[in-house]
């Protein structure tokens, strides 16, 4: 990378970048599968969308390959991109329940454990993962086994909306309405 490239990312983004001499460098690249032991040339902890557009942005900028990490909890860890842009969701962990609606919104690095105390506390429950440390990104856009499957079906068949930053930056909606080309594409 060039000189002052990371420098200048840490200026635009609110999460922490680490770069392979950075303290917390090697326990933010690891994945639940201990086996990956994959070097990225960055890894961005997003705290915001906008530090995702920033992090895509910079992979393209630099011509590099970029990866996702939700929970981290993928076996082929697919999270960690080797020499390329780690773009770690953890940090964004929110999820907001509408009861009446019977809705989550959930950010792209909360985990089944979050998203199932955040719908429990209202009596609620939506068909996520066997496993509570699983991010419901990557286990929703896999299609997603678990308890509830016999009676509601997989997790992808609950997917109505999704926020999606493309690879050129734009932040683009899905749902029934807005790009539904990209909704059927996601589930």
């Amino acid at each position: 990378l060039p000189a002052g490239a990371i420098e200048a990312l840490r200026g635009s983004v609110l999460g922490e970048v680490l770069a392979p001499a950075d303290p917390g460098y090697d326990d933010g690249r690891a994945v639940w599968n201990a086996m990956i032991d994959r070097r990225p040339a960055v890894i961005v902890r997003c705290r915001s969308t906008a530090d995702v557009i920033a992090a895509v942005g910079f992979a393209r900028e630099h011509g590099l390959p970029a990866s996702v990490r939700g929970g981290g909890h993928n076996v082929a860890g697919h999270a960690v991109a080797e020499a390329g842009v780690m773009i770690d969701l953890s940090p964004m962990s929110g999820v907001r329940v509408d009861p009446d609606l019977r809705r989550a919104w959930v950010e792209g690095g909360a985990t089944w454990g979050v998203v199932d105390r955040a719908t429990q506390a209202f009596g609620l429950a939506t068909p996520g993962g066997l496993i509570s440390e699983t991010g419901v990104g990557g286990l929703t856009l896999n299609g997603g086994i678990g308890w509830l499957r016999s009676r509601y079906g997989l997790s992808i068949d609950s997917l109505v909306a999704a926020d999606v930053v493309a690879a050129d930056g734009r932040l683009v909606h899905a749902s029934a309405d807005e790009n539904p080309d990209l909704l059927w594409a996601l589930r």
